[in-house]
């Protein structure tokens, strides 16, 4: 793994390549992007352009979903010069929480939560995950936050796949990801 090559044209999804294909089978993710991570250009290229579709927005706070959210919602967080708000999955927090139930992108049933005392009514947060596939655990994380009285100031990941879910979400917030339309079709499916 190169983390020093800069390729001489960074066009947008530049380092999509960084990721690493699923060699452990259909319980994973189909690509893996700690490699992107590592990257230090990738990684501020990557933030870039998700926030990019952004400047000028009022934002209040940024919002990254365990786990690998936390990873690009912290960057994205510091980057705004904003306060970071993790949302996690049940039983992590030790304070008073909110709680919803979701299906994530394999069809297991979880619960997600978020301290009550971190969302006051009004407050602007961006929400950043690594990727929306079915759309099931942005769109927990959208219903967490409105019931707070916080409003969506809209929604960042590297990917967004066309489902249902994902056209759901699209329809409804002002999203951003890192995923070239020409490449899209090839993301939605996982190739």
């Amino acid at each position: 793994m190169d983390l020093c090559h800069v390729p001489a044209s960074r066009e947008k999804g530049w380092y999509l390549a960084l990721m690493a294909p699923n060699v452990k089978g259909p319980n994973y993710a189909w690509l893996d992007p700690s490699r992107l991570y590592c990257h230090p250009q990738g990684l501020q290229d990557c933030v870039a352009d998700l926030l990019q579709p952004f400047q000028g927005d009022a934002i209040d706070m940024v919002a990254g979903i365990d786990a690998m959210g936390f990873i690009l919602g912290a960057a994205a967080a510091a980057t705004l010069r904003k306060g970071f708000l993790a949302i996690r999955k049940a039983g992590h927090l030790c304070v008073q929480t909110a709680a919803q139930p979701y299906s994530d992108y394999s069809g297991r049933e979880k619960v997600m939560e978020v301290r009550t005392d971190a969302i006051s009514p009004g407050l602007r947060i961006l929400l950043v995950d690594q990727w929306v596939e079915t759309g099931g655990t942005m769109r927990a994380a959208i219903e967490l936050v409105e019931r707070l009285g916080g409003v969506v100031a809209g929604v960042a990941a590297i990917c967004m796949e066309n489902s249902e879910g994902g056209r759901w979400i699209q329809e409804r917030y002002k999203c951003s990801h890192c995923v070239p339309t020409r490449l899209q079709p090839r993301f939605d499916q996982h190739q």
